[in-house]
């Protein structure tokens, strides 16, 4: 685990997606976005029905290493308001057990306004508590500190001489966007404008490693960008602000 610091409170990094809160023995997690899958084979698009299985699997192991007592999954915990009752039946068993076994907190995201906890868990728009807000999507005026999801942010970082594409926290002084956690979630780039815009001052993208964190810049302003000049500009990220321990 690697300590990463946000609001005066230690948390630590336990998977390249998620978050262990020792002031409230809790697992943060975001966009889970279960069902998608069976969402696109609707549509006619084919994937392996497995999306949720393989998140939820994932998700206990976390728990059961972290020893968490305590759940927070940050909105857009299905693909769509339908997932939640169409959720098949190995996932749905995991899902029941895991939220008997633990306090359970769904706060709705755009994706499941309509998320009901027909599995287990507490539904709710948003949590205060310790001096910081757990909402879905951050707001750029907030007043208490947030941890939220929605953007899914990911960097591409030079890796021997190629680039990779990385999940990634976008950490600025108020906000504190988490990555998304579900086996079929995509990406945006972490200097997107609507994540500068949604930060509302200066950030930097952290990329955890095995025993430290990766810091980029993300040059951030107070105003977005306006030309697409600018956007080509601030799509080329420097080298690693600083590599720490929080």
């Amino acid at each position: 685990m690697v300590p990463l610091s946000f609001a005066h409170h230690r948390f630590y990094v336990v998977a390249p997606a998620a978050l262990y809160w020792p002031a409230q023995k809790a697992l943060l997690v975001a966009d889970l976005h279960l069902e998608k899958a069976s969402f696109y084979a609707r549509q006619g698009q084919m994937l392996p029905p497995y999306d949720s299985r393989a998140t939820l699997d994932e998700l206990a192991e976390l728990i059961a290493k972290s020893k968490a007592e305590k759940i927070f999954c940050l909105g857009d915990n299905y693909h769509d308001d339908e997932g939640e009752a169409r959720l098949e039946k190995n996932a749905a068993d995991r899902l029941k057990k895991l939220t008997k076994d633990t306090r359970w907190i769904w706060i709705s995201g755009n994706h499941d306004r309509d998320v009901s906890g027909i599995w287990g868990g507490e539904v709710m728009a948003g949590w205060m508590g310790e001096g910081i807000a757990l909402r879905h999507q951050a707001t750029a005026n907030t007043k208490l500190p947030e941890i939220s999801g929605h953007f899914h942010p990911k960097l591409r970082v030079p890796v021997r001489g190629r680039h990779v594409s990385r999940r990634c926290f976008v950490r600025g002084e108020k906000h504190l966007i988490m990555p998304a956690f579900g086996a079929l979630t995509g990406g945006l780039a972490a200097n997107h404008p609507a994540i500068e815009q949604a930060v509302a001052g200066p950030a930097e993208a952290v990329i955890p490693l095995k025993e430290k964190l990766v810091r980029f810049d993300l040059g951030f302003t107070t105003s977005p960008p306006k030309s697409s000049g600018d956007l080509m500009k601030k799509s080329q990220l420097a080298l690693p602000l600083a590599i720490a321990d929080n």
